[in-house]
């Protein structure tokens, strides 16, 4: 393992027992097995190392919603939404121990939100791989022409949010089977306002046949 991978992994752990507030360099750095000024060889400051952790060490959410971008209309509308959704879950419940703290302290969440801005990261991406999904699906007559892709996608994100804080709040970790019987749960709500079901049942049919 390299130096940063040692880095981060010791981070990660830090940071879900401590808070991304609490965690300090010097407390990562002797987790890690090296001294404070390394980890600013690898990373530019807290908040880029707190990043890292989220995209390299948490749930792998961030690749999955980029891919929703990317493959539009190979397999019905409700697979890609539940297993983003079942992601999604698992995401905010590994994050929110995390992040958390920093809300209390404005200057610090000033700080990161800046990191985030010039990292083009934020807690606005799914939202937005969501809704641009679901834009490419509604083109291809998937998803009613009436349907607000944005506000779809804020529900069902906001739902997987939702229910990771209640967890989270609760101090219970959902079984997988839990976290995947909830995102089935918002998914099939979901599409059954939005969804072309005609369109959806017929490329599943097409789907099958073909395999």
């Amino acid at each position: 393992m390299n130096t940063r991978d040692r880095i981060l992994d010791a981070a990660a752990d830090v940071m879900r027992t401590r808070g991304f507030a609490r965690a300090t360099t010097k407390e990562i750095a002797r987790a890690a097995g090296y001294s404070e000024p390394m980890i600013y060889k690898h990373f530019a400051n807290k908040s880029r190392l707190f990043l890292a952790v989220l995209h390299e060490r948490l749930e792998a959410f961030g690749p999955l919603a980029a891919e929703l971008t990317r493959a539009p209309g190979e397999r019905p509308p409700r697979d890609w939404l539940v297993a983003t959704a079942g992601a999604a879950i698992a995401f905010y419940l590994e994050s929110f121990p995390m992040s958390a703290s920093m809300f209390a302290d404005p200057d610090l969440l000033a700080a990161h939100r800046a990191d985030m801005a010039d990292a083009g990261a934020g807690p606005h991406r799914p939202v937005t791989a969501v809704a641009a999904y679901l834009q490419a699906e509604q083109d291809r007559g998937r998803i009613s022409a009436a349907a607000d892709c944005s506000a779809a996608a804020d529900l069902l994100i906001g739902a997987c949010f939702q229910y990771a804080f209640l967890c989270c709040f609760a101090g219970r970790q959902p079984t997988q089977g839990e976290i995947d019987t909830q995102a089935a749960s918002a998914v099939g709500t979901l599409l059954a306002g939005i969804g072309n079901a005609a369109m959806e049942e017929g490329a599943a049919i097409s789907e099958g046949a073909a395999d």
